[in-house]
C-alpha cells in the first residue's frame, strides 16, 4: 500500500504529492486525510504531511520510496470531502495545495480533553456534621466551611470550592486521604456559554415570509438542491425565514451551516437561533481557544450539534450529512479571504452545496451585484421580502444633510444641527442613538502646518493614525510610536492631528451630552475575548444611550429602542480606489438606515455628506435597491467590470523594488502571450490588461507591492492565463524571491 502525501511546506517547489510506502504496522490506521510524519529530503528530516490518496500501485522505483514514519501525534484527520474541496481551492484561486489544506482544516490539531474535577461526599450526613464540628474545634476554618457545604450537597465542583468558597486544595486533600470525600474528574466539552434571555418567542410569519419558506420546503422535498437569494428590506424578517428552512432540513436528518460575516454579529444571531433550536446550535470563531474550536468540531462530527454558526471558516465544519448552507449578509466584504487562497465564501458555499447535494440560501437587504445578477438571470432562485416583518414597524425617515451648506452657515462641528437636535430629543425621551463613523482612532493623520509633512509609518506607505494617549499607530503593520511635539522634518511646533475617528467622536459626544451614557465599539474596544458581546448586551439591555462605532455596529443588529442613526461621514468609502466603492457606500448607508425604528417606535436617519447628489447616497436615502442596481450596472458594463466581465488581479510582493519590477514585467509579457495564443478560443473577445502599477498602499511592513489586472468575459480564459503564468514563473530567476497571489474579483 502506498500513500500520496502533500508536505506541510507552503512553497511552490514542493507543491505536488510525494509517494511513500505504508508500513504493515500502519495499514488500517492511515486513511485519506490523515496527518502523518514522513522523512523528507536528503537528511530525512521528519516533516508533517497530509494523505490525499491511497493506492496499490507504485509510481516510482520501489527501492527509492521511503516508509511513512508514523501518524502525526495530535493530528486531525480531514474528510475526503475536504480534500476534494482543497484541490478545488488550489486550482481555482492559485494557491499551493498545502495552503488550501490548511484553509479547509481550521482545526488542525487534537487538543487534550478538558477535565472537570469535583468533590464527592463518601460519609453520611451525620458523619460529615461530626467532622465539621471537630474542624471547628481545631479552628480549621476552610475545612469546616467545605464540610458544612457537603451536608446538603452530594457533590461540589472543585472550581466552586476553590474560587467561590475560598477552600485551598491543601484543605481538601487530607479529607480525601481519610476517605471522607473522593476527588473525581470527568471529561467535559468546552462549550461556548450562551447568555441572555433564552425564552423562545413565537413569531407569526407574514405572507411573504411564509411563501418563501413553503416554496423552499416543497422544492427540497422534491429533491431539488439549488442556490437561492433572499432579497429583503432591512427588518423584513429574513432570519425567521432561515429558521423555518433550517427546521425543515433538520426534520430530514441533515445538518446546517449558518455563515455570518463578522464576530460582532455572533451574539444576537446565536441567541435567536438558540432560542429556537436549543443545544443543537453551536458556534465557532477566531476568538475561541484552540480547545473550544476543537470541541465544537468534534461535537459536529458526532452529531451532538446539527447547526454550526460562524464566519467563513465555519464552511469547513465536518458535518457527516450537510443539507443546507445559509449565508447571511452575503454582500459583506468579510466573506473574502485576504490570505492565499483568496477565496470568496459565497463561491465556496455554492461549490460545497453541489458536492454535498445541499441547498444554499444567501440573504441580504443589499445583495452584491454578482448575486443579484445571477438571480435575475434565473441561475439562482429569488425570494423577495418587500415589507418589514413587524406590523407596527415602518422604514425610517431619512434626512440627507449637505455639510457644505452647514459650513457656509457657520457650523464647523462634526455634528449637523439636525443631528444634534435629534440626539437631544432621544435623550429626553429615553430612546437610543447609534452614531456611525467608519474610521477608528482619534485623528486620521498628524501633519505639520509649517512644511506640510505628514507623519508616516517607516515600514508602510501610509500615514500613522492618532489614538488616545498621544499614541500613533499604523493600522497595517501595527507599528506604534509617540506623537511628536515638533515636526521631525522642520522642527516646527505647529504639528497637530487632522481628520476624525471614533475616539474623537466619543470625546465630542461626551462633551456635548455629559449626562449621556456612551459606548464605543471598534477594533480597539473589542480586541479582548467577549468584547463584542459585552458591549452589545449592555446596549441591548438599555445600559447606554448612545453607541458609537465603525461598520460593525450597522450590520444585522436589532435594538427596538434605537430610533436614531447618525452617519457622520457618508463620503469616507465613496472615493476609495476600488471599482466597488459606490456599491460599498450604498450598502453601508442602507444597512445603517435599517438599524432605526425596528420596533414600535418610528425612526430617523441622518446622513451627513459633502456629496448629497451622488446616486449611491440618494438611493440609500430612499432605500431603493433597484434604482441603485440599474445605475451601477450601467457603469460596470461601460467599464467592463464584474459582474458583466470577469476580473483577475495578479498581485506581486517583494522586498526588492528592482526584482519586483522585473517580475511584473515578465508576468505582463506572459499574460499577453497567452492571450494572443488563445485568441481563437476567445470568440473575438479581447483580454484587457491594466497595469502593472503600484498597489494602493505600495509598501506594507517593508514589502513592496504591485498589481496587474486582466479582464475578460469568460472566466475559464482567465483561469487558463493564470495557469500559464504559474508554469512560466517556475523557471524565472526571481521565482523564490517574489510572492504572487491571484485574486478573482
Amino acid at each position: 500500500m502506498y500513500a500520496n502525501i502533500i508536505i506541510d511546506i507552503s512553497h511552490e517547489m514542493v507543491d505536488r504529492p510525494f509517494q511513500y510506502r505504508v508500513p504493515p504496522n500502519l495499514q488500517g490506521e492511515i486513511q485519506v486525510g490523515s496527518q502523518v510524519q514522513i522523512p523528507f529530503g536528503a537528511g530525512n528530516h521528519l516533516r508533517r504531511g497530509y494523505v490525499v490518496d491511497l493506492t496499490e500501485r507504485a509510481e516510482f522505483d520501489i527501492q527509492k520510496i521511503k516508509d511513512i514514519a508514523g501518524v502525526a501525534v495530535h493530528g486531525v484527520t480531514a474528510q475526503t470531502r475536504l480534500i476534494r474541496l482543497a484541490w478545488w481551492l488550489k486550482e481555482r484561486y492559485g494557491s499551493t495545495m498545502n495552503q488550501a489544506l490548511k484553509t479547509v482544516l481550521p482545526v488542525k490539531q487534537k487538543v487534550k480533553q478538558k477535565q472537570a474535577r469535583f468533590i464527592r461526599r463518601l460519609w453520611t450526613r451525620e458523619q460529615i456534621l461530626e467532622a465539621a464540628d471537630e474542624a471547628a474545634r481545631k479552628h480549621y476554618v476552610a475545612r469546616e466551611r467545605l464540610l458544612r457545604a457537603l451536608v446538603d450537597a452530594d457533590e461540589i465542583p472543585c472550581q466552586v470550592a476553590v474560587n467561590q468558597m475560598n477552600v485551598a486544595m491543601a484543605s481538601i486533600k487530607p479529607l480525601a486521604e481519610k476517605g471522607v470525600i473522593a476527588l473525581e474528574s470527568e471529561t467535559v466539552a468546552r462549550t461556548p456559554q450562551i447568555r441572555g434571555d433564552l425564552k423562545n418567542k413565537a413569531v407569526e410569519l407574514n405572507e411573504e415570509q411564509r411563501a418563501a419558506a413553503e416554496d423552499f420546503a416543497r422544492r427540497y422535498d422534491q429533491g431539488i438542491r439549488e442556490t437561492a437569494l433572499v432579497c429583503g428590506v432591512t427588518g423584513s424578517g429574513k432570519t425567521e425565514v432561515y429558521m423555518e428552512m433550517i427546521a425543515h432540513v433538520l426534520k430530514a436528518g441533515r445538518q446546517v451551516i449558518v455563515l455570518i460575516p463578522e464576530i460582532a454579529l455572533t451574539y444576537q444571531t446565536v441567541l435567536r437561533f438558540y432560542r429556537r433550536f436549543g443545544s443543537l446550535v453551536s458556534l465557532i470563531n477566531s476568538r475561541m481557544s484552540p480547545g473550544e474550536r476543537y470541541d465544537q468540531f468534534e461535537r459536529a462530527k458526532s452529531g451532538e450539534v446539527t447547526i454550526m454558526i460562524g464566519p467563513r471558516s465555519a464552511l469547513f465544519t465536518p458535518f457527516p450529512d450537510l443539507g443546507l448552507i445559509i449565508m447571511d449578509e452575503e454582500h459583506e466584504t468579510a466573506y473574502k479571504s485576504e490570505l492565499s487562497p483568496r477565496y470568496h465564501a459565497r463561491e465556496v458555499a455554492v461549490y460545497l452545496g453541489e458536492m454535498c447535494r445541499a441547498s444554499v440560501v444567501l440573504g441580504s437587504a443589499t445583495p452584491s451585484l454578482e448575486a443579484y445578477t445571477r438571480a435575475l438571470e434565473g441561475k439562482w432562485r429569488l425570494y423577495r421580502l418587500t415589507q418589514r416583518a413587524k406590523k407596527d414597524s415602518c422604514m425610517a425617515r431619512v434626512h440627507v444633510i449637505d455639510l457644505r451648506q452647514e459650513l457656509r452657515e457657520g457650523n464647523k462641528s462634526m455634528f449637523s444641527r439636525v443631528l444634534l437636535s435629534a440626539m437631544e430629543e432621544r435623550l429626553k425621551a429615553g430612546q437610543q442613538t447609534m452614531l456611525f463613523m467608519n474610521r477608528r482612532g482619534y485623528a486620521s493623520f498628524v501633519s505639520c502646518r509649517s512644511c506640510g509633512e505628514a507623519v508616516k509609518c517607516p515600514h508602510c506607505d501610509v500615514t500613522l493614525t492618532l489614538h488616545f494617549g498621544q499614541k500613533l499607530v499604523c493600522h497595517y503593520c501595527g507599528y506604534e510610536t509617540k506623537n511628536p511635539n515638533r515636526c521631525p522634518v522642520c522642527n516646527s511646533p505647529y504639528i497637530a492631528g487632522f481628520g476624525t475617528g471614533t475616539q474623537k467622536v466619543e470625546e465630542m459626544t461626551k462633551k456635548m451630552f455629559p449626562k449621556a451614557r456612551v459606548l464605543r465599539m471598534d477594533m480597539d474596544t473589542t480586541s479582548k475575548k467577549g468584547g463584542h458581546e459585552e458591549i452589545l448586551s449592555a446596549f441591548g439591555e438599555g445600559r447606554a444611550d448612545i453607541l458609537i462605532g465603525t461598520q460593525m455596529i450597522v450590520k444585522g443588529h436589532d435594538f427596538p429602542k434605537v430610533t436614531l442613526v447618525g452617519v457622520l461621514a457618508a463620503d469616507l468609502s465613496l472615493y476609495t480606489s476600488d471599482f466597488r466603492c459606490g456599491e460599498r457606500t450604498f450598502q453601508l448607508l442602507t444597512q445603517a438606515a435599517g438599524r432605526a425604528g425596528r420596533g414600535e417606535l418610528s425612526g430617523d436617519v441622518v446622513i451627513q455628506t459633502y456629496n448629497p447628489e451622488h446616486y449611491s447616497i440618494a438611493c440609500a436615502a430612499s432605500q431603493d435597491y433597484e434604482a441603485f442596481y440599474r445605475q451601477e450596472m450601467v457603469y460596470r458594463n461601460l467599464l467592463h467590470y464584474p459582474p458583466g466581465f470577469q476580473l483577475l488581479a495578479v498581485m506581486a510582493s517583494c522586498r526588492s523594488q528592482e526584482t519586483l519590477g522585473q517580475a511584473m514585467a515578465d508576468l505582463s509579457r506572459w499574460a499577453a502571450h497567452a492571450a494572443q495564443a488563445r485568441r481563437q478560443d476567445l470568440g473575438g473577445g479581447e483580454v484587457e490588461m491594466i497595469g502593472p502599477a503600484q498597489a494602493t498602499v505600495y509598501k506594507v511592513n517593508d514589502i513592496y507591492r504591485k498589481i496587474l489586472y486582466l479582464k475578460q468575459e469568460n472566466y475559464d480564459i482567465l483561469i487558463q492565463l493564470k495557469s500559464f503564468m504559474e508554469q512560466q514563473r517556475q523557471n524565472a530567476w526571481w521565482h523564490q524571491q517574489v510572492m504572487i497571489q491571484y485574486d478573482f474579483a
